[in-house]
């Protein structure tokens, strides 16, 4: 059982902002933004590469999920707020929970970063990349 699947449960607390028939989302304990909201689905899907077209309506769902919450916080407004949804998948893709998730991501702009970014493409080759005025400061 992931931990995701025992805050569905209600087995660990967890700061709610959403409850549906199909999703669960809350506040990320350790925040890469001011604002970052997971968004899980309460069926299991492991990650996004393992999900089927039997998935379609969750994964859509997730998808409108997220705009409704970015909504009720006040995020929509591309002029002055804004917001990125983030899926991982693999280790090497940040994937920390099997468990397919999106993070809802706001309050910093994503040229921002406090961290190293790094991609790793379907090769061995790896591309490391930070931008300018950061310091990185570890892996998240």
């Amino acid at each position: 059982m992931t931990i995701f699947e025992k805050i569905i449960a209600r087995e660990i607390p967890a700061d709610i902002v959403h409850e549906d028939e199909v999703c669960l989302a809350f506040r990320d304990v350790q925040p890469q933004t001011p604002t970052h909201i997971l968004i899980v689905p309460k069926n299991v899907i492991p990650r996004i590469g393992e999900a089927t077209i039997d998935d379609q309506s969750i994964l859509g769902h997730l998808l409108l999920t997220a705009g409704k919450i970015a909504g009720d916080l006040g995020l929509k407004d591309t002029e002055k707020e804004g917001f990125r949804l983030v899926i991982n998948h693999g280790k090497n893709g940040g994937e920390s929970v099997p468990h397919l998730h999106v993070h809802l991501l706001a309050g910093r702009p994503p040229h921002v970063a406090t961290r190293l970014e790094f991609f790793v493409s379907q090769s061995p080759q790896i591309c490391w990349s930070w931008t300018m005025n950061s310091i990185p400061t570890g892996f998240s």
